[in-house]
C-alpha cells in the first residue's frame, strides 16, 4: 500500500517547510501636501481681497462725489452729465411750435443738461428745458400752450392739487403739489393777439433758485411764434 505524500515535505530535499512568514517587498506612502503657512495665505487672501474691493470703493467715492443730500433737494456735482446749448435748442424750437419762446439769461455757474419738446393729448406742444444751478440742484422749465391742469398732470405724471400761490419775477404762480412730491409752480402769460403761454417750474431747487430762474425767464429774451409743421 502507498502512503499519502505529506504536503509539508519536500521530496527533494527532505526539508520541512519553515513556519516563518515569507518577507514581503516594502511599499512607500507618499508624503501628505505641506499646508501654506498661515503668513503666506494670509497674504494671498488679502491681496485677492484688495484686487476686489479697490474698484468697488472708487465706483462708490465717484457716486458720493457727484450726489449727496441736503434739505433743499438731492444734488448732483454741476459738472456731472451732458451739457447741452440751451439758447441754440430753444431756437430750433421755436420754429416748431404756436407760440412765443422765452431764453432765460440764467445766474452765473449754471449749467443746461436736458431739452425735449412734445406733444399732448388734444394737440398742445411743450418745450422743456432742465439746469443743474451752481450748488447742484436741478430745475426745469417748461413752456406750453396747454391748459393748466393739463400740463401739471403731464409734468408731474398725475394730478395734482393747488396750494395757492407764491410771487416770483413780478408775477403770481400756482403751486401744486403733494405731500412728498417737489413743488409744480405755474404762470400764465397772456399777449395780444398771441397764444397764451404757460411757464411752469419745478425740481429740487431751493426758493432763491426758483425765483432766480423764474426772473431769468421773464426777462430773457422772447422769440417771435413760429409756424406748426405740416
Amino acid at each position: 500500500m502507498s502512503s499519502t505524500p505529506d504536503p509539508q515535505h519536500d521530496p527533494a530535499t527532505g526539508a520541512q517547510p519553515s513556519d516563518e512568514p515569507r518577507p514581503t517587498s516594502p511599499t512607500t506612502t507618499p508624503p501628505p501636501p505641506t499646508k501654506p503657512a498661515r503668513s503666506a495665505l494670509s497674504m494671498r487672501d488679502m491681496l485677492i481681497a484688495l484686487a476686489v474691493l479697490v474698484p468697488i470703493v472708487l465706483v462708490m467715492a465717484g457716486s458720493v462725489r457727484s450726489c449727496s443730500f441736503s434739505p433743499g433737494g438731492p444734488m448732483v456735482s454741476s459738472e456731472a452729465g451732458p451739457t447741452v446749448d440751451a439758447a441754440a435748442r430753444l431756437r430750433d424750437f421755436a420754429r416748431d411750435v404756436p407760440f412765443a419762446v422765452r431764453v432765460p439769461a440764467v445766474p452765473p455757474g449754471w449749467r443746461a443738461n436736458s431739452t425735449d419738446r412734445s406733444v399732448i393729448e388734444g394737440g398742445a406742444r411743450i418745450v422743456r428745458v432742465g439746469w443743474i444751478t451752481a450748488e447742484g440742484r436741478y430745475l426745469r422749465l417748461v413752456q406750453s400752450d396747454a391748459a393748466e391742469e393739463a400740463l401739471v398732470a403731464t409734468e408731474a405724471g398725475v394730478p395734482l392739487p393747488g396750494r395757492g400761490t407764491v410771487d416770483a419775477g413780478g408775477r403770481s404762480w400756482v403751486e401744486y403739489d403733494a405731500d412728498g412730491t417737489e413743488p409744480f409752480r405755474v404762470t400764465e402769460i397772456a399777449t395780444p393777439g398771441q397764444p397764451t403761454v404757460r411757464l411752469l417750474i419745478t425740481g429740487s431747487g431751493t426758493e432763491d433758485e426758483f425765483r432766480a430762474l423764474a426772473t431769468a425767464t421773464l426777462t430773457g429774451d422772447q422769440l417771435p411764434v413760429g409756424t406748426i409743421p405740416n
